[in-house]
Formats: C-alpha cells, structure tokens, sequence
C-alpha cells in the first residue's frame, strides 16, 4: 500500500498535466470535485479544482483532508459551503467508523470556513489562527454573499460560523498515532495561514503557503517579501518529505518551492529591473512571466500580481 501511495506521490509531483481548470467536475456522484484519496497511509484529501469557483465545481477548490488517527479523525478545512462539509464526512464515514473530533481551519478565506456551519451543527470543536478568525468574522458575510451568487443552491444551509477555539503560534494534539501540529509559521498569503505538520510522519498540509499546479493569488495585504522570510526561516527548515498543498495534487517540497518561493523572487526580480529603470504601474503588468504561462489561473492572476508587487516593491 505505501509502494503504490509513493508511486502515485512521485507521478503527481513530476507533473503539472494532471491539473486542469477546464475540468468541471471530476466526481458527478457528489458535490465534492473529486473523491478524497490516500496520499500516504491514513492521510487522505478530496483535491479541489484547481479553477476559480464555479456553481460546476460547487466552490470546491482547495483541498479538503482529513486524518484518521486509529482514535478520531481530524479535518484539515471546514470546506466552502455546509454541503461541501456534508459530502466530506459522508466520505469519511464510508472509509472509517471513527468520528470527527476536531476541524482545522487553514485559513480566514470563506473556502476554509463557510463549511464551519455543518461541523459546528455535529458538535465538533473548530480551531484557527486567531488572525484568521478575525478575518472570517470581519469578511465572513461576504465570503457568504459570493459563494451564494456562485453557486446558488448549492450554498443552501450555509451561514457564517466562526471557530470555536483560536491560537496564535501552536496548537498540537496527540491523538491516536497521530501527532499533529498546526503551526503558524509567520506573514504569509493571507492573515493567519497555517500549516498542519505531521512531523512523525514527515508530511506538511502546507494550506495557502505554498502552490504548484495553479498560479499564487497576490492580494491587496500579501507581502511577498514577508512571505519569503516565512518561506525561508519556518516553512523550508521542516524538511517536508510530502506536501499537500492548498491547491492542487499532493507533491514534494522540490515542486513547490520552484513554483511557490522561485515565483515569487522571479517576480520581485522582474519588477526591481522594471522600477530601477524608470517603469511604472501601467508598465509593470507586462513584465515577463512567461517561464509560468501553463500554471492554472495564468490569465486570471498574472497581471493583477505584477502590478500589486509593483505597489510594495515602489516603497521598499
């Protein structure tokens, strides 16, 4: 079973063909994209679109996983709707009789809390970075408005929950054979990433910290430079041997390193030449990116990503 969990690690991680936004649906049979898999033995993920949200794909795109202990299962992300949650534990109750003691949120963005609704309904304890708390409380309502014009009945049942417990640099439990460790490791993608290491077992659920088959979203309070720092003094230091990222296929660190902190310097390199030259705003969303034009979302992300660099960069 481990032969055939590495092997299927290995075809992901020498590939970024696997991975296409123009898959609508990869699970007709239910709400979820597609159905969770074992990435290494008692880890599973139900790997999200690697698209935006779309009513196709029911906003399932990130990963969704879970950890069956041998005395309760953990839920990494409380998924992007009430039904989404929904259709993760009815998978988790095919695979495993064992209940659902306790869901982490890797982050504040509606994708990873919206679901809180159904676990918070079952009775189970929610935990987050308290960054990310305080970003779902403040932007929650209209996480929930868009996920409800997205996806229409498909959000149905779906209101804002926030986490029943937050933390600001660690949370561990021992559960099971399980240690497992949520860590925030620093300035990241967005307030209040967190990782969930599994140190025993060498695997990081590296949330919003790191890409690799779809291009990194640069919003308006990602500092790239901080994100660096983070990358470099907390995230690489790990020594992950697996990586399931926040979206996309399970990989290993090699590949999102080159496409999580090698975009990024790429990016920044681009428009320090283009700022030391004269270049302004306008300008900047025609630096070359082309080393990365076949990563999902290109056409969506690229340009607003050169241009929200440009605006830290013009103050550094």
């Amino acid at each position: 079973m481990l032969r055939a969990t590495l092997s299927a690690l290995l075809l992901w991680s020498g590939s970024v063909a696997l991975a296409s936004e123009d898959i609508a649906d990869q699970y007709p049979a239910s709400l979820l994209y597609s159905k969770p898999v074992e990435v290494i033995p008692h880890v599973w993920s139900a790997i999200g679109a690697t698209a935006p949200p779309t009513y196709d794909n029911a906003g399932h795109n990130n990963n969704l996983s879970f950890i069956v202990t041998g005395d309760g299962v953990v839920v990494i992300n409380g998924g992007a709707s009430y039904g989404l949650a929904k259709a993760l534990h009815a998978e988790i109750k095919a695979i495993t009789d064992q209940p659902v003691k306790l869901v982490f949120n890797e982050n504040g963005q509606g994708h990873a809390m919206l679901g809180n609704s159904y676990w918070a309904e079952q009775g189970v304890p929610i935990v987050a970075h308290v960054d990310a708390a305080a970003e779902f409380e403040n932007h929650g309502g209209g996480d929930l408005d868009a996920a409800q014009r997205v996806t229409k009945e498909r959000a149905e049942s779906t209101s804002v929950v926030l986490p029943t417990e937050t933390f600001t640099d660690e949370y561990t439990v021992e559960m099971g054979d399980f240690r497992i460790e949520a860590r925030y490791l620093g300035p990241a993608h967005s307030p209040g990433d967190i990782v969930i290491w599994l140190p025993d077992q060498g695997l990081v659920i590296s949330g919003d910290m790191a890409f690799h088959e779809r291009m990194l979203p640069i919003f308006a309070d990602t500092i790239t430079a901080d994100w660096l720092e983070t990358w470099d003094a907390e995230f690489e230091p790990l020594g992950a041997t697996y990586v399931i990222p926040g979206h996309g296929h399970p990989t290993n660190m090699d590949q999102v390193r080159r496409y999580t902190k090698g975009y990024l310097e790429h990016l920044r390199a681009q428009i320090r030449a283009h700022i030391d030259a004269g270049g302004d705003l306008a300008g900047a969303y025609y630096v070359d990116q082309s080393a990365y034009t076949h990563l999902d979302t290109f056409e969506e992300l690229a340009t607003k990503n050169a241009g929200r660099v440009y605006e830290q960069m013009e103050w550094e």
